[in-house]
């Protein structure tokens, strides 16, 4: 399979409660598939993470999965994929996933999603990757992080070119035109 680009795409491993978030992930997938570029994830067949890729592999995309052996059971290691790499642990599955890819998508998730979201930042505000960043706002759900930003930056904790290190988008379409200017 050939691809021009690989976005790498952290969401939840878990649906959410809304069905918007299911509905976003697989619009996502079935995008990255349409653009021709490649889904780097985190190779999990549960939540958010299952949706984007079955999306993702259904439209002809190649997919690579990275997942730490310790998850291969808990986050149902799907092992389908164009290529699978199992890693020892967290930290050598994210730093695969980020170098494999061309720009980060975030989409709704948990801890876990939070905990790549904020790696990747820090690594762009030191100047270790000038890689773009997206936060797909489904319905505002990203809204509570952006005010905390907001207000660390009020605080004097952070400058405010922070904010600028995370590009915010309202949904697929919008992510779509975001990724297009970003890659090519």
């Amino acid at each position: 399979m050939a691809f021009s680009h690989s976005v790498c795409v952290y969401c939840g491993a878990r649906s959410g409660a809304r069905p918007v978030y299911a509905q976003a992930a697989r619009a996502t997938g079935s995008m990255l598939a349409a653009q021709g570029w490649r889904l780097v994830y985190g190779a999990g067949d549960v939540g958010l993470m299952g949706e984007v890729a079955r999306s993702a592999q259904a439209a002809g995309a190649a997919t690579m999965g990275i997942i730490p052996t310790h998850l291969m059971k808990r986050e149902v290691g799907k092992r389908d994929l164009t290529q699978l790499v199992i890693t020892e642990d967290m930290h050598e599955r994210k730093k695969v996933m980020f170098m494999n890819s061309d720009a980060v998508v975030v989409l709704p998730g948990g801890a876990g999603s939070l905990d790549e979201l904020f790696e990747v930042v820090t690594w762009a505000q030191i100047g270790l990757h000038h890689k773009p960043v997206f936060l797909l706002n489904v319905e505002g759900y990203w809204q509570p992080l952006l005010a905390l930003l907001d207000h660390v930056i009020a605080e004097g904790f952070a400058d405010a070119s922070l904010r600028a290190l995370i590009r915010v988008v309202p949904d697929v379409a919008a992510l779509t035109e975001a990724l297009q200017a970003a890659l090519d």
